[in-house]
C-alpha cells in the first residue's frame, strides 16, 4: 500500500499518502488553521462520451459543415435568435453557451478547435486513457499526467519552500480518475457536505480512535493523517457557504460540484489542482441541433462553468480552467439525428491570464479531402501541445518533459499572457 489508505463511506473516497502528521496536527484546527499561500490554480474538467466539437464550436463560415448536417448544424449567426453566436466572423458558439460569451468578450476565454489524441482508437475507455495518462497508444503508463506533476520534485520554478496541504489536488469523484491516479496524494470526494457530515459521525469517530490508538490493520499513521484532513476542511466550514457575485449554480451534480471547488479555493486550504467530470456526450441517436439533448447538456455546463467564474470575481487572475473531451464527433450526421464516434474534437482554456478573444489551432476543413479517413474532422493540435503548455506556463513547471515523457512539442499555441 505504501503508507497509502483507502476510506470509502458512500460518498466519498480519501486518499493520502506521505502526509505529514505533525504538520496537520497543528494546523486542523479553525484557531490554528492560517490560510495557504494563494498560488496558481487548475481546475480541470473532462467532458466524458466525446462532445461533439462541430456543434459546440461552429464552423459556420465552412460550408461543408451544412452540407455534413442537414438537420442539426447550428444556424448562422443572425439567421434567427437561436443561430450561433458569433466570435471572430468563421466560429461560433453553440447558442446554450451564451453564458460563456461575455467571457469570450473579456479575452479570458480561448477554445481550441481539431485538438485531441493522435491515436486512431474510437474506443471511449481507450481515448480516455490516452487522454488521462498523457500517452497516446501506450496501456501500460501506470499513472495520469496531473499526478505526475505532482508527484516530480523540482519540475515548479517557484514551488521552493512552499507548503503541500492534503488538499492540494482534488477531485470531485467517488473515486480517483486515471487522471490524478499515480503516487502523490489525491482527495477524492463526491460531495464536500457528504464527506464533513459522514466523517464527523460516530463511525468514523470509532474508526478514528483505532488509527490513533495503532489498533488498525492498515497503517495507523496514515489513518491519523486522514483524520486530521478533514478537520482541516471542517475547520473551512463548507456548508456555510453563499456564492458571491451574483454567481447562480446549476442545480444538478455537476453545478454543484464546481460550487464545491469554488468553496475549496476561497477557503485558501492549499488548493492546486481541482477535477471535476460529466457525463452523457455520446449524443448517437436524436442529438439536435439549437435545441434538444446535446443544447441541454451545453445549457448545464455553460452555466456551472460561467458560475464558477462569477462566484471566484478576481480570483481567477490566479485560476485557469481546462476542458477536455476524449474525441469528437463524425463530420456527417447519421440517419438518427445523431452524430458517430469521430477523432479531433475541441477543448477550451479560460482563465484571467489567457489570451482570449481567439480561437486556436489550424482548420483543417470540412471538405471530403479533407477529413480524416474520409469521414471525421482532422487532428491538427496534439491535446499534449496544450496540457504542456498549461503546466509550463500557469503552473510553472520548468521540466514538463518528464510530465510528457517522449513528446517533442511543435511550437507553443501561445494561450497565455
Amino acid at each position: 500500500m505504501q503508507r497509502r489508505v483507502f476510506l470509502r463511506s458512500g460518498a466519498f473516497a480519501l486518499v493520502t499518502l506521505g502526509l505529514n502528521p505533525t504538520f496537520l496536527r497543528r494546523t486542523a484546527f479553525a484557531t490554528e488553521l492560517r490560510g495557504a499561500a494563494r498560488g496558481k490554480i487548475l481546475v480541470v474538467l473532462f467532458q466524458r462520451g466525446a462532445a461533439d466539437a462541430l456543434n459546440m464550436v461552429v464552423p459556420h463560415g465552412d460550408a461543408d459543415y451544412y452540407a455534413l448536417r442537414p438537420t442539426i448544424a447550428i444556424q448562422r449567426p443572425g439567421a434567427r435568435g437561436d443561430a450561433a453566436l458569433d466570435l471572430d466572423g468563421f466560429f461560433g458558439l453553440h447558442p446554450a453557451l451564451r453564458p460563456l460569451q461575455p467571457l469570450w468578450q473579456r479575452g479570458m476565454l480561448a477554445p481550441i478547435h481539431a485538438v485531441g489524441s493522435p491515436s486512431a482508437t474510437r474506443s471511449h475507455f481507450d481515448a480516455q486513457d490516452y487522454m488521462e495518462s498523457g500517452t497516446p497508444d501506450l496501456k501500460n503508463t501506470p499513472d495520469g499526467w496531473l499526478n505526475r506533476y505532482l508527484a516530480t520534485r523540482g519540475t515548479c520554478a517557484e514551488c521552493e519552500g512552499t507548503t503541500v496541504t492534503p488538499f492540494r489536488a482534488v477531485t470531485m469523484t467517488e473515486q480517483t480518475p486515471r487522471i490524478l491516479a499515480g503516487p502523490a496524494p489525491v482527495i477524492a470526494m463526491s460531495s464536500l457536505n457528504d464527506f464533513t457530515i459522514r466523517a464527523t459521525g460516530s463511525d468514523a469517530e470509532r474508526l478514528e480512535a483505532l488509527y490513533r490508538t495503532g489498533r488498525a490493520d492498515i497503517i495507523h499513521g496514515a489513518g491519523a493523517e486522514t483524520f486530521d484532513a478533514v478537520k482541516m476542511l471542517r475547520a473551512a466550514n463548507p456548508q456555510r457557504y453563499r456564492p458571491e457575485h451574483g454567481a447562480e449554480y446549476p442545480r444538478s451534480q455537476f453545478g454543484q460540484r464546481l460550487l464545491q471547488i469554488a468553496q475549496l479555493i476561497k477557503a485558501d486550504v492549499g488548493l492546486e489542482i481541482a477535477f471535476a467530470d460529466v457525463g452523457g456526450w455520446d449524443t448517437h441517436v436524436n442529438q439536435g441541433g439549437a435545441t434538444g439533448q446535446l443544447a441541454n447538456r451545453l445549457s448545464d455546463f455553460a452555466g456551472a462553468v460561467a458560475a464558477l467564474t462569477a462566484d471566484l470575481g478576481d480570483r481567477m487572475a490566479d485560476v485557469l480552467i481546462l476542458t477536455m473531451t476524449e474525441f469528437g464527433r463524425m463530420a456527417r450526421q447519421n440517419g438518427n439525428g445523431g452524430t458517430d464516434h469521430g477523432h479531433a474534437g475541441a477543448m477550451f482554456v479560460l482563465g484571467g491570464s489567457v489570451k482570449g478573444g481567439k480561437v486556436y489551432g489550424k482548420w483543417p476543413g470540412l471538405a471530403r479531402e479533407q477529413l480524416y479517413e474520409g469521414r471525421d474532422l482532422a487532428l491538427t493540435t496534439d491535446f499534449r501541445s496544450v496540457f504542456e503548455e498549461v503546466v509550463r506556463s500557469h503552473l510553472g513547471a520548468v521540466e514538463a518533459s518528464r510530465v510528457f515523457p517522449g513528446f517533442v512539442s511543435e511550437g507553443r499555441l501561445g494561450l497565455f499572457t
